[in-house]
């Protein structure tokens, strides 16, 4: 007679990190031309879904492959569960054809989230450039359910164009807020747009925060944080309270595969969040 699984056990093989969940598509959402929002249930018998802001799960694709995509929901609410991301490649392009009722695989929540605890008492500057606003909005979540922890809090938020922009209805509740500074730009735009036109780096120079008292969280592609960061230091906001997502090629999500290494760090494993400090000699490395 073989031995009873004790519970230490049971909860191991629950929770395998290889295994994924299957999951229910309650609804998609198109947020651009190229990008959409799956909105997923639990599956039968789990109350909800418990994740950090900046924490991405492996979202899997049945008869094509899986690719990580980064929580975009709010922590606060865990009947839902929300992924962002743009239609880029085989994994994705078949995740946007998914419809109400179908279902999908699902493997995490994993990495290392924003410093949302550490910035208790501090001014937060949050800069995204394009779909790097959706891994950000999950703090703007938890900023809005928590206000009274934070001190002065600023959004800038950059786009291709007005039509690329996310999250439209948020924005413009977010920016109704009176302790809110939400700040957008675009890159290009026709005579219509009366906002801001440019990089989003820009924004940083009239941004009203105490960069003695902030802590700084930045989401884009590589060269934009590069110069983000270097906008942030002309302000005087040390690398220390710097963070940066480091969304590369994941795989596996647990450190076996080797695709996301950067430098002596696993993505997938040490990030994708990282303290800008720790790795801003690696990103003039070219190949790491």
């Amino acid at each position: 007679m073989s031995n009873p699984v004790s519970a230490p056990e049971v909860e191991a093989v629950i929770r395998d990190p290889m295994q994924p969940t299957m999951c229910r598509v309650r609804k998609v959402r198109r947020e651009t031309g190229d990008t959409f929002t799956l909105e997923l249930e639990p599956p039968e018998g789990r109350e909800g879904f418990r994740f950090e802001p900046g924490q991405f799960n492996m979202l899997y694709a049945f008869g094509v492959g899986e690719a990580a995509i980064s929580i975009s929901g709010d922590p606060g609410r865990s009947e839902v569960l929300l992924h962002t991301t743009r239609r880029v490649g085989l994994v994705t392009g078949a995740l946007g054809r998914l419809k109400e009722g179908d279902v999908l695989g699902v493997r995490g929540p994993f990495g290392v989230p924003w410093p949302v605890v550490q910035a208790d008492g501090n001014d937060v500057v949050l800069v995204a450039g394009g779909i790097g606003l959706a891994p950000l909005r999950p703090v703007l979540f938890h900023i809005m359910n928590h206000r009274a922890r934070f001190g002065k809090v600023v959004l800038l938020y950059g786009a291709r164009t007005p039509q690329d922009i996310l999250f439209r209805r948020e924005l413009e509740s977010w920016r109704s807020h009176l302790d809110l500074d939400v700040y957008v730009s675009v890159d290009h735009a026709g005579v219509d747009w009366h906002g801001n036109v440019g990089v989003v780096t820009k924004l940083i120079r009239r941004a009203p925060f105490d960069p003695h008292q902030s802590i700084a969280m930045i989401c884009g592609p590589e060269v934009m944080m590069k110069y983000t960061v270097m906008e942030l230091d002309k302000r005087g906001v040390s690398q220390d309270r710097v963070y940066v997502s480091m969304e590369r090629n994941m795989k596996c999500a647990v450190g076996f595969c080797g695709h996301c290494q950067f430098g002596p760090a696993f993505v997938c494993r040490d990030g994708p969040v990282f303290r800008y400090d720790k790795i801003h000699t690696f990103l003039d490395v070219r190949e790491v």
